[in-house]
């Protein structure tokens, strides 16, 4: 069976910015460290990468898909340049209110992992919002939490930090810390 790092994109690869929106170029910043330490884990562990991501209005006058999708393509390839490959991107262009099953979350978007083929029990979510905490216990799977202090999503789910607990592996700003406990556990 196949374990998996689902992975979301603003706020754990790439830094989060004010109007969390990352359309350009000009917004990327890359998290710090991320391309040594989730290079490791990809060199030294036996986990498939999944993104996974919530961009609220994609493909709307407010949110058109270009320049986004030409910014999206830019950060991917960076990856792949340091063989960091994700086996399947998804994302989901919904907003809260729209309650859909794909928004995480949800997870939708992620039926194919509820199979024999995948180790959910052994896998992870890595995110920066509590929304992440939430989805990895919706997959049955454990949560690396990138939690900058804004990543509470107040309104967006019903379980509070606390009831959560249980579902994080790890809670830290540094991509350093889930490489060990990866480590750790072998």
């Amino acid at each position: 069976m196949k374990k998996v790092l689902f992975i979301d994109r603003d706020g754990t690869m790439i830094l989060e910015t004010d109007d969390f929106k990352i359309e350009t170029m000009e917004k990327i910043v890359f998290y710090p460290e991320i391309f040594y330490w989730l290079g490791r884990i990809v060199r030294e562990f036996d986990y498939e990468l999944v993104l996974v991501t919530n961009q609220d209005g994609l493909g709307t006058n407010v949110f058109p898909n270009e320049p986004f999708y030409t910014t999206h393509k830019f950060i991917m390839n960076t990856f792949a340049g340091e063989k960091i490959i994700f086996a399947e991107e998804c994302i989901d262009c919904h907003y809260p209110h729209d309650n859909k099953d794909t928004r995480k979350p949800g997870t939708g978007m992620l039926t194919k992992y509820f199979s024999a083929d995948y180790d959910l029990k052994n896998s992870f979510v890595i995110g920066d919002r509590i929304t992440d905490v939430v989805l990895a216990k919706n997959l049955g799977s454990r949560a690396f939490w990138l939690n900058d202090g804004r990543g509470l999503g107040v309104g967006e789910i019903k379980e509070t930090r606390e009831s959560l607990a249980p579902q994080i592996a790890v809670e830290s700003r540094q991509w350093e810390d889930i490489y060990n406990y990866l480590k750790k556990i072998g």
